[in-house]
């Protein structure tokens, strides 16, 4: 499943006669892409046609507008370049309308709330403390300051979000729109029952589903679309395509989304990345990428286990996603003193939120491993490999040189991966 082969190399040897100082950045970041763990679970691997768009001529065009009706001349080409975008994405998720413009999973949700909310208006979404985004209510983001977040959490003891609760809340504080989604929850979200409460008090339905979405594509995770009245999700992550957003919705909200877009929350569309939205679409709808995203929530289900059985708490007690939180104190660490341990070893991961406490915790994926071509044997040598650093039975240079055996065998680019990377 690892993509092949690498354009960056190249890319990079133009820039050396030019700017040798910047190539070497870049290659120093594919060398740490290429001999690290990258168990991130918002991060993954493009494959070269994807960084082929990235890079091209399509990023010189300023197109402002949608296609055919563009502020700008000579936008006959990329016109096509979005259609294809937009139809690709429509067909792959079964969505009546599809805006491919937006810059970011924030500010697809930025426009999402720009479409159907006004200033001031009632909002309940999954609380901070327990996985809810920055852009769910945030004191420090535009959604905390503009709305009126009321918080939904998970129950204390199996970790599941309380549906009781979340119908509680709708009934006494009548919100105006009700977003389901978390960057940090493990389990499939009820989106039939969020479209019953949100219908129950006359509510728009948001679904965030910047995680789940590559795994919706592949038919590893049940679709919001059917239910949602908007659906906001990122191109990155499990989809493996660029970085950037999308929304989608039915037509009878398409010209609300695309105004709330362009012109009210951004201007120019990224040309060269919508280019590279449409060839990661193109790719998310093949048997190929159905096969990967089910190995994905297969490696994430082998890999909770392993770190359950190592002695961590797994959150829910498992994952039926790419997505794994888990609690590394009976380890003998906290999360950040964990992650730091684990950066200096060569496993790339990161720090969340715990629910119902004020511990921090591990968040990790499957996706960019997967991506790589590891399965589930490897999924059980990460996990003890991780335990061992944790508990510090094992020091940074040891890991790390077992990190580095282990990634040559499954390299994310095999043409640009000499053995001769620094260690």
């Amino acid at each position: 499943m690892s993509v092949t082969p690498a354009p960056t190399v190249d890319a990079a040897e133009v820039l050396r006669r030019q700017d040798p100082q910047l190539a070497d950045v870049l290659l120093g970041e594919l060398a740490r892409q290429s001999t690290t763990l990258q168990l991130s679970a918002a991060e993954n691997f493009t494959s070269p046609a994807v960084l082929a768009a990235l890079g091209s001529a399509l990023a010189n065009k300023y197109a402002e507008g949608y296609p055919g009706a563009r502020h700008h001349g000579g936008c006959e080409v990329v016109d096509v370049a979005e259609r294809l975008a937009v139809d690709r994405a429509r067909a792959l998720f079964g969505a009546e309308h599809a805006n491919v413009q937006s810059h970011s999973g924030s500010s697809a949700v930025l426009a999402a709330y720009a479409a159907l909310l006004r200033p001031g208006d009632t909002v309940l979404a999954l609380g901070l403390p327990y996985g809810g985004h920055l852009t769910h209510g945030s004191p420090a983001n535009f959604s905390g300051r503009w709305f009126d977040f009321v918080g939904y959490g998970v129950d204390a003891e199996t970790g599941l979000v309380d549906h009781d609760q979340v119908r509680t809340l709708a009934r006494t504080r009548r919100p105006k729109a009700i977003v389901c989604g978390s960057i940090a929850y493990p389990r499939h979200l009820d989106y039939a029952f969020f479209r019953e409460v949100a219908d129950e008090v006359g509510a728009y339905l948001i679904a965030d589903a910047a995680h789940p979405m590559g795994l919706v594509a592949g038919g590893a995770a049940p679709s919001p679309v059917p239910y949602a009245d908007i659906v906001c999700a990122t191109t990155h992550k499990v989809l493996r395509g660029p970085r950037g957003g999308m929304v989608l919705c039915g037509s009878e909200l398409a010209e609300r989304v695309d105004r709330a877009v362009f012109p009210f929350t951004q201007g120019g569309a990224q040309m060269h990345t919508i280019a590279a939205k449409a060839v990661a679409f193109g790719e998310a709808a093949t048997a190929d990428f159905a096969a990967y995203a089910h190995q994905v929530v297969a490696n994430a289900r082998v890999l909770a286990a392993g770190l359950a059985a190592e002695g961590l708490v797994v959150t829910t007690g498992g994952t039926d996603t790419h997505l794994i939180t888990a609690d590394p104190t009976p380890l003998g660490a906290d999360g950040r003193t964990a992650r730091n341990l684990l950066a200096a070893a060569g496993l790339v991961l990161d720090c969340c939120a715990l629910p119902h406490g004020d511990a921090r915790g591990l968040r990790l994926g499957t996706a960019a491993v997967t991506t790589q071509g590891m399965r589930e044997a490897e999924m059980g040598r990460i996990a003890a490999l991780l335990a061992a650093v944790v508990r510090g039975e094992v020091d940074g240079a040891r890991a790390r040189g077992e990190v580095r055996e282990l990634t040559l065998g499954f390299p994310p680019y095999p043409a640009a991966h000499p053995a001769s990377y620094p260690a």
